[in-house]
């Protein structure tokens, strides 16, 4: 894939950290480290590393998500009337050994927050669910074992 899949939400959200990162978090780490150089022998200097790590880190994020953005492509046509699992979808499935039903939204990798209920298209339940329709039952294995999962419901509406 020579892209990264991204709901127009989800690419707002990282551009909104980006231009945070750029416009609050550099300028601030810049001015602590003036102010640290400003206290002399910089050899010794504990409040000066703290900032020059700070700086390689916001940096390294700034990198991170400017490649990040580089790579996404909004998804924005889905099929709302299909039953079938896609991208951007919110698909509701019950686990067959425990009875419990769970909700997820299917999105790109860059986005996905499980504990918000949206999960990567790319992760195990995410590649076991797409292109599977309400009453299909999947098998799969995660890293706390296999679960069985039926599709009670696909709809378009975000995780509740």
């Amino acid at each position: 894939m020579d892209y990264v899949p991204i709901t127009k939400e989800g690419y707002e959200r990282l551009k909104r950290e980006l231009e945070r990162l750029q416009r609050e978090e550099r300028p601030k780490v810049i001015k602590a480290i003036e102010e640290a150089r400003a206290h002399g022998d910089l050899s010794e200097n504990a409040e000066y590393e703290a900032a020059k790590e700070k700086q390689a880190l916001i940096e390294a994020q700034i990198s991170d998500l400017t490649d990040k953005l580089s790579r996404c492509r909004i998804i924005e046509d889905f099929d709302q009337n299909s039953d079938r699992v896609t991208f951007g979808c919110v698909v509701v499935v019950e686990d067959l050994d425990s009875g419990t039903s769970e909700q997820y939204r299917l999105v790109g990798p860059y986005e996905a927050q499980v504990e918000q209920g949206s999960i990567s298209i790319t992760s195990p339940i995410g590649q076991a669910l797409l292109g599977k329709e309400v009453g299909d039952e999947v098998s799969v294995k995660t890293p706390k074992g296999i679960r069985n999962l039926e599709i009670i419901e696909v709809h378009w509406n975000h995780v509740k």
